[in-house]
């Protein structure tokens, strides 16, 4: 098997985050353990779709949504595609596949109020934790970058003079995101009071602990769960939710969805448009209120 090759592969070619690393690795030995204990077949590079349906049947007896069906063979069909790549198959048995139909769940972004009450009232304790959190979600929120881009963001891509972040996004795409008045003002506190530390820990990274060092996907996940845990009864209160609140306040305003596709590092519109749905009443609201008619019974 060539699971190894493929991991590294998209490691270093495709620029994967360690933790879609880890899930594609997953995916593709539990794949292998099926192969090998329901069919004896420990050569999974040779397969073909009859045996990938059989799984698919397994995966949806065992409780999986379609939605998490689908990603597991995403990885398959990206794991066949690289072995035509490096000329161990032909073909892709999935080549003629088509995903299963996924129930679209709506998320709820925070809204300008929630935030408002946490950004500018006083839930953040007076220490590197509190002042911590509170230029992460302050950051999220003002850029709606994601939790990874945040943490690998280098200390020397936060450029004060041109009011701007250098943020490293997918595949390694660079894209510059302006910063706004009110978040270089928390910017600037935060690395006035970190700032020697972190080179003392010899750390590149803008956002670090109270030891100078680099902070984990995790702890951005934990604080921003805890801290909106004070101010809001949603169900989900993750770092996606605040890319997804930046996103939806924008078109809520106005924003052109090129403009906000462009700020969230998207490759096409299809990407962007996911978030349009909360702003549907907005942008009925407006029609109605525009269109000449829009009062007429």
């Amino acid at each position: 098997m060539a699971i190894a090759k493929f991991i590294d592969y998209v490691e270093k070619e495709k620029n994967y985050s360690p933790h879609t690393l880890k899930a594609y690795q997953n995916d593709l030995e539990r794949f292998a353990e099926y192969c090998s204990r329901e069919h004896q077949e420990d050569a999974i590079d040779l397969i073909e779709y009859p045996l990938i349906r059989s799984w698919i049947v397994h995966l949806g007896e065992a409780g999986n949504s379609n939605r998490t069906i689908n990603r597991k063979i995403s990885v398959l069909r990206s794991y066949f595609s690289f072995l035509m790549r490096i000329e161990q198959r032909k073909t892709n048995p999935l080549r003629k596949h088509k995903p299963l139909k996924e129930s679209k769940k709506v998320q709820l972004p925070f809204t300008e109020k929630e935030i408002s009450e946490l950004l500018d009232g006083a839930h953040f304790e007076d220490n590197h934790q509190g002042l911590l959190a509170k230029t992460i979600i302050e950051t999220l929120y003002s850029t709606g970058m994601r939790r990874t881009e945040l943490v690998h963001l280098e200390t020397s891509r936060v450029d004060f003079d041109n009011n701007c972040l250098k943020v490293i996004g997918k595949r390694n795409k660079e894209r510059i995101i302006p910063v706004i008045p009110a978040l270089k003002k928390q910017l600037q506190y935060f690395d006035s009071l970190v700032n020697t530390m972190r080179s003392q820990a010899d750390n590149p990274y803008f956002f670090c602990n109270k030891k100078g060092q680099k902070i984990s996907d995790a702890l951005v996940y934990q604080l921003v769960n805890d801290y909106f845990n004070k101010v809001s009864t949603k169900v989900k209160r993750s770092p996606h939710m605040l890319r997804h609140s930046f996103a939806t306040h924008l078109l809520n305003q106005g924003a052109d969805l090129n403009t906000v596709k462009d700020l969230l590092g998207h490759a096409s519109l299809a990407a962007t448009q996911i978030y349009t749905h909360s702003s549907m009443e907005q942008i009925k609201t407006v029609y109605k209120d525009a269109h000449p008619r829009g009062y007429k019974k």
